[in-house]
């Protein structure tokens, strides 16, 4: 049974990590290997129907994931707590080792793991020193750059704005305005090591990327300080920066206005 419109199905809802290294992102598409082909394949196998899982948005290739959200409908009704840790684990035991199910649980029928959520929010992590043990999840950056002049500079991104500079081009999204709440970069415990925060109501394709990659340049005084505001009234991808490596970006929270519909667990 199929997670569609108008089915009257008990529904569920998952928060889900992955390690995106090896994946086309998040969507289903033919002929390559993505999260939600690999998802929909276990809980198929699990359930022994066919289930389809919508998430609460696409990641592209290679960006990874702590706070995914998704939903299913199924046609039993799994009342007990232990029927769904049971389907949690089975799922598990089949998804590769670079996805895992990290919480499995009853949500309302009228639940959209998309359409519901309100904010969220992204990780970029950076180091200005070489790793080795977590370099798939971590882009080396200069010794010089300047988190605190990034720092200042972030503070225009926050509110809402059109962010048509800092989308792909080949993006068919019209609606390019996003309202951002927060947006500013976080000194980690081990010296050297950081990660850029930023939650909104909506991201669009690239857009987190192509930030990271302009605040950098200004970190190295690439560009100037105060340079955001204009390259936001540009709306021209051409005026930004480069878009900074997938392999840094994780989508770490989904926030919805009641937990009990989907608010992640960390």
């Amino acid at each position: 049974m199929c997670s569609c419109a108008g089915a009257d199905l008990p529904r569920y809802r998952i928060q889900v990590e992955y390690d995106g290294s090896a994946y086309h992102g998040w969507q289903r598409q033919a002929g390559v290997s993505t999260v939600q082909e690999h998802l929909e394949h276990a809980a198929t196998t699990a359930c022994r129907t066919p289930v389809t899982v919508v998430g609460s948005g696409r990641t592209d290739t290679g960006v990874h994931a702590i706070g995914q959200v998704a939903h299913f409908d199924l046609p039993d009704d799994l009342a007990l707590t232990s029927a769904m840790h049971r389907l949690e684990h089975s799922i598990n035991g089949i998804l590769p080792d670079d996805i895992a199910v990290r919480d499995l649980r009853s949500a309302p029928d009228n639940f959209h793991a998309r359409y519901d959520a309100r904010r969220r929010c992204y990780r970029y992590y950076v180091s200005t020193q070489w790793r080795a043990l977590d370099r798939g999840r971590r882009v080396q950056v200069g010794a010089s750059v300047d988190f605190e002049r990034m720092n200042r500079a972030a503070n225009d991104l926050q509110g809402e704005h059109n962010f048509s500079s800092f989308c792909r081009t080949q993006s068919e999204t019209e609606n390019r305005v996003c309202r951002v709440y927060r947006a500013h970069w976080v000194a980690e415990e081990r010296p050297g090591d950081w990660y850029f925060v930023i939650e909104a109501d909506r991201f669009l394709h690239g857009m987190v990327r192509a930030i990271v990659g302009t605040l950098v340049q200004i970190g190295l005084r690439k560009r100037d300080e105060d340079s955001l505001p204009e390259i936001l009234q540009a709306r021209d991808r051409r005026v930004a920066g480069p878009a900074a490596k997938a392999k840094g970006l994780v989508l770490y929270e989904v926030h919805y206005d009641d937990s009990t519909t989907g608010e992640p667990t960390n």
